[in-house]
Order: C-alpha cells, then structure tokens, then sequence
C-alpha cells in the first residue's frame, strides 16, 4: 500500500475530503511533498508556525533536550529545566497579574484547565461565551463553542453556558454576581477575523471587574506577534484574569497553557489535592522547542515587520470577486460571495504552489495566516497568484 492507501485505510477520518498532501519536509516558509512539489505556506499549521517551519534555533533546542531526557513524570512533580524557564520567559513578557503557567498538551486542554480554574476561584457555575466562538475540540471546549452545527451531536454538554454575539451590548449585560467567567477569542478567528470593538472590549473588562467575574481571553490563535503585538489583547489595552495560549507557543511542537495570577493557580492544588493534573502536559521537549522558538521571535524581531506586511496584503488584495478583507497583522480573511468560490480558489492554489485554507464558522472566506518570516516577494507572489484565480 502507498502512503495515500495508508493515510485512508488506518487513520482516523476528520473530514470526507482531506487535502492530503504528501509531505516529506517542510522548512522556513515552505511544503515539500513527496512528488516534488513545492508550496508556499499561507497558514503556517493554522497560526502554528510563526517563525517558520524547522527554526534551526528550534531544532537545536529539541536535539540538546533529547539528549538530556525526555518524560521523566507527571506535570508539576520535578522540576524540569524547559518547564520553568518557559514559564519564566512567559512571565517576563506578560502583565504581572498572569504570573503563573499551567502548561498542557494542547490549546483545548488549556480552555477545559482555564474554565475549572475560574469555577473554583469563584465558587460559581455560569459561563457566558460568544456565538461563532471556538476554543478547542474537547467536550469542556465544545461546550463554549458558539456554532450549533458542531454542538447538536454532542450534547448534552456542560450546563449553565450562554452564547451571545460578540461585540453585543447583550453580553455585556447578561454578565452578573452569578457568572464564573466570560470566555472570548480576543479576536474571533474562525468567524472570519472579528475584531473587538474597543469600547466594548473595555466595558467588558469592567463588567467583569465589578461583578468578580473572570475575564478569560483566548490567545490561542492571536498569540506570539501574530496581530503585530506579542499577544493580541495589548492592542485593546485591558488585561484578563485568564489567557490562553497554545499554537505558536510550543514553536512547532505540541504545547498549550492557561496563564493566571499565582494566588488562583494555587486554588488548583488543594481541596482536592491534583485538582488538575496531565501526564504529558509540559512535556520537556514541546517546552524547549517553545523557549527557543519565543526567543528567536523576540530577538530577530520579527513582530515589528508584521503591520506592514499586512498592510501590503491589503494593497495587493484588489479584485472585484473579493468582498471585503478583514484582519489584524498576519490573521487574514478574504471574504468572496460563497463556499463554492472559496474551494474553487483554494483548489487552484494546491496546483500552482500555494497552501491555504478556510474557516470553520466562515465558509465563504480564505484564510492568510502564514509564517511571520514571510518575505515581501513572497506576498507580492502570493496576492498575484490569488488574484488571478478568482
């Protein structure tokens, strides 16, 4: 069997028609598969790869730790050099009151730790979220997942969650002395990139404050420069009580984590004793490759140049098929008239080079989210390209 047979015939299915690329390597801003193509990488593994695919500061970080060791045990019982250091770098870069990392496998397992956290600081049970939201693919994750689409062939899901529009005054006002958290993307990204309106964004943060609710920012997408600040919510100038970070966190590899102040985080180890707790969370590898990779985007600079590409992006983007684009530094959608015109586009990107894809909530939308490192040429090719398949 060849490995297209294989890929059908062993691994478990997401979808009736996966693109199924045959990847052999992948480096800087660039696919490679195994019949020789070559693809500009507009997505960067959905906002994963941020300093490029296989950083040499990267692998370098990943060999030195395979040599030292590997897992050793469960999350929060050694002290892992990769771990606290991480957690250190984090804390430097992030405002004082999220001081204290729990690192896990995945940006989802970030979103279930993060809701248990604020339940257990609060003592309460609601939570208000936004339709057309997503946070992850677990059932805690799911449940605070604004589409009903994905929704209705798993519940019942958790109780005491409302959805409301982002943006909207009702949300705000739904917010009482009886909500847990509030739980927003600082940008919506799979609605197609949604930006929050600043007064909104800074009422919420007061509701919140007032009412002893915590404000839960995900920063899974919007993270590490991707906006053209290192996290996206220091373009809105609030600060949450929880943010989540996942993605471009591990630097390529599989890494999550909710940040919080120590004084909530603690709540976690008492009453009961390993209130959350994960095996593979933090994993020293994963935690490695991610300190090497934020400081390679810190000190090559590479958030500085992120406005200015994307405004390029803007300029070259001219087409009368193209409704609108909507962004915030390199998160970008290009809004057409339907799902058909979108898949068309995306079907002659794979035979000419070129990696996109779509989003979730968003259909009718191409997604542009690739590798902070994407040189001018590159988007000047790219927009080209585009252009000329609409």
């Amino acid at each position: 069997m060849n490995n297209r047979q294989l890929f059908q015939t062993y691994l478990a299915p997401t979808s009736p028609s996966p693109v199924a690329l045959d990847i052999v390597s992948a480096t800087g801003n660039y696919l490679y598969t195994r019949d020789g193509k070559k693809y500009l990488d507009l997505i960067g593994g959905i906002s994963v790869c941020n300093i490029g695919h296989r950083h040499p500061k990267v692998i370098e970080a990943i060999k030195k730790q395979c040599d030292e060791y590997l897992h050793v045990m469960v999350y929060g019982e050694l002290i892992q050099s990769p771990q606290i250091k991480y957690a250190h770098l984090l804390a430097k870069h992030l405002p004082e009151n999220l001081n204290c990392t729990y690192f896990t496998n995945s940006g989802a397992e970030a979103t279930d730790g993060a809701l248990k956290l604020a339940r257990r600081v609060t003592g309460r049970t609601e939570i208000i979220c936004c339709n057309n939201a997503y946070h992850g693919n677990t059932l805690g994750a799911l449940s605070v997942m604004g589409n009903e689409y994905w929704l209705n062939a798993f519940r019942p899901l958790l109780p005491d969650v409302w959805h409301y529009n982002y943006n909207s005054q009702e949300l705000i006002n739904a917010i009482s002395d009886k909500t847990a958290c509030v739980i927003i993307e600082t940008i919506q990204a799979e609605a197609g990139v949604i930006c929050p309106d600043l007064k909104w964004i800074k009422s919420l943060r007061e509701k919140c404050t007032t009412t002893g609710t915590l404000l839960i920012l995900d920063e899974i997408q919007c993270g590490f420069g991707r906006t053209g600040k290192l996290f996206g919510f220091e373009n809105y100038d609030i600060v949450p009580d929880i943010v989540l970070l996942g993605k471009a966190l591990g630097g390529g590899m599989p890494l999550g984590a909710f940040v919080s102040s120590f004084e909530n985080m603690k709540l976690l180890s008492t009453n009961p004793v390993l209130g959350h707790i994960t095996t593979f969370g933090g994993h020293p590898v994963s935690c490695a490759a991610g300190l090497a990779g934020m400081t390679a985007l810190l000190e090559e600079n590479l958030i500085e140049s992120v406005n200015e590409k994307e405004q390029l992006f803007h300029k070259l983007l001219i087409h009368p098929a193209i409704k609108t684009v909507r962004s915030k530094g390199l998160l970008i959608a290009i809004e057409l008239t339907n799902e058909e015109q979108v898949l068309n586009v995306l079907n002659k990107c794979l035979e000419n080079g070129l990696f996109s894809d779509w989003f979730l909530f968003a259909p009718h939308c191409i997604r542009i989210a690739p590798p902070l490192t994407i040189t001018k040429e590159e988007i000047e090719y790219a927009c080209n390209q585009l252009i000329g398949f609409m």
